[in-house]
């Protein structure tokens, strides 16, 4: 027996020592080619993704970005994100080379964990759930449809301000401002007004967005493990709202043309197909996600910077009390008065240079090529970063000062300014993000000035940029 336990005992140690042999050799098989860019590759699997989290999580993503470009003298330097091997593309020619490559030499890619968190991009993939969400969006963002949201976002945004804000001393500006980005999704995408309902949904997509751009480690306690429990929470939910809407479409209760999710069950594709209801479900969840997340850090942010800068706020409330002033008492903001808000966006510009939503996105080279004198392999991971440019004195003179005067006339030069990505995969909902920004602004200066409770708040970025105190304030009502 004894002999027996032996057998099994070296049997293991060998299956482990061969595991770890092959993990190994696989690893430094992927940085074989010939004149890859500089860097290191870092331990097999992990790589070096905790690195890469890590500077986010001590609120400095770009550190990761900057101390290897001037390690390398290099805008592109290899590395290990997610378990890929990757090339990190930084700087203006490199945003110029991605941005016009697309389906030419790279392509969009997303982590494993995307996949895994959203099961119906399992049967395809994430990127061509990603090119059906591009032929449906259009209609509900064209210009025509955003005029029609801005009498909804400002009713929304009046109701959020009296119910959550008003008649409070102190609040905690983060989960406030998620809760208005995701009460105007809920609205605009799915028809759903009960706030009730909406709050229902609100810390199962914190734990999910949380989870998104993680290590795919399913084990109980993780972030990823998290946000597929998360996910599975929300996909039920949502199979409801989906299943009760074809009830009231078949019954007349419902338009077909009154929000996405209606467009969703009535359209089919080129070979007549309709989509399932768990396919529309993810892409909800995918839209309910980039709807509010990144809107809702923008929100933040620019009430913090204005509390930091009070010359800033003045300008901005002299703009907004001008809108104001000229509507009729109950009259809701129209089309006409967001154009007007120039000064306010060019604000919230600066804020989105400072404190990008969206840190940057990966890429995957469908081709082998060559950049920059370096060997690209197909099939490597290509990170951008929006820091490289943002962050860089080269682009910004003196970056890290708040200075909106950068986006008056013809504003910062092409592939610099890159808070929505750039090319034929730039956000869809960037003009959606910029009126519920605006209405949020509009709404919050004619209301409150405010202070910021603690000085330095830590910045976190994990994986878009919150306060980690959740950004408290101390209110000061302005007088009816």
């Amino acid at each position: 027996m004894e002999h027996f336990y032996i057998t099994l005992l070296l049997l293991f140690v060998s299956f482990v020592t061969l595991s770890l042999f092959v993990l190994f050799y696989k690893h430094r098989s992927n940085y074989s080619a010939d004149n890859l860019p500089p860097g290191r590759p870092g331990l097999p699997f992990v790589g070096e993704t905790l690195e890469f989290l890590s500077t986010g999580w001590k609120g400095h993503p770009e550190k990761f970005i900057f101390d290897r470009m001037a390690k390398y003298s290099s805008q592109v330097f290899k590395t290990n994100i997610l378990g890929e091997p990757a090339a990190v593309f930084c700087g203006v020619a490199c945003n110029k080379f991605l941005f016009s490559n697309e389906n030419k030499l790279v392509t969009a890619w997303w982590p494993s964990s995307v996949d895994k968190i959203f099961p119906s991009s399992l049967q395809t993939s994430s990127k061509e759930e990603s090119k059906k969400m591009r032929k449906l969006l259009p209609q509900f963002l064209k210009p025509e449809a955003l005029q029609r949201y801005i009498g909804i976002m400002d009713a929304i945004a009046n109701e959020h301000f009296a119910s959550q804000w008003e008649n409070k001393e102190q609040v905690f500006v983060f989960p406030l401002a998620k809760r208005y980005t995701f009460w105007l999704a809920c609205r605009l995408f799915l028809s759903i007004e009960d706030p009730h309902h909406v709050s229902k949904f609100e810390q199962p997509f914190h734990l999910l967005a949380s989870g998104i751009i993680s290590l795919p480690i399913d084990l109980p306690g993780t972030p990823f493990n998290r946000a597929i429990k998360a996910s599975n929470f929300i996909r039920k939910e949502l199979l409801k709202i989906i299943k009760q809407r074809k009830v009231d479409l078949l019954e007349g209760k419902a338009s077909p043309t009154q929000d996405i999710l209606s467009h969703m069950l009535l359209t089919s594709d080129e070979n007549g197909q309709f989509m399932t209801e768990v396919d529309i479900a993810d892409k909800i969840l995918g839209l309910l996600i980039g709807g509010h997340d990144t809107a809702s850090a923008a929100c933040t942010f620019i009430v913090k910077y204005l509390a930091e800068l009070p010359h800033i706020y003045e300008l901005v409330y002299k703009e907004q009390m001008e809108i104001a002033k000229s509507k009729a008492p109950g009259e809701s903001l129209t089309w006409d008065d967001v154009q007007k808000m120039k000064y306010s966006w060019n604000v919230a510009c600066e804020v989105l240079r400072l404190a990008p939503p969206l840190q940057g996105a990966f890429r995957e080279a469908i081709n082998d090529f060559i950049f920059n004198g370096f060997s690209i392999p197909k099939g490597w991971k290509l990170y951008w970063s929006a820091n490289s440019t943002h962050r860089n004195p080269e682009c910004f003179p003196e970056p890290l000062k708040f200075d909106p005067t950068r986006f008056e006339g013809k504003g910062p030069a092409p592939y610099t300014f890159v808070p929505f990505g750039g090319g034929p995969r730039m956000c869809p909902g960037k003009e959606y993000a910029r009126l519920e920004i605006l209405v949020f602004m509009h709404n919050i200066v004619k209301r409150f000035k405010w202070k910021k409770l603690v000085a330095d708040e830590k910045i976190i970025v994990d994986p878009m940029p919150m306060p980690a105190k959740g950004l408290p304030v101390l209110l000061y009502p302005y007088k009816s």
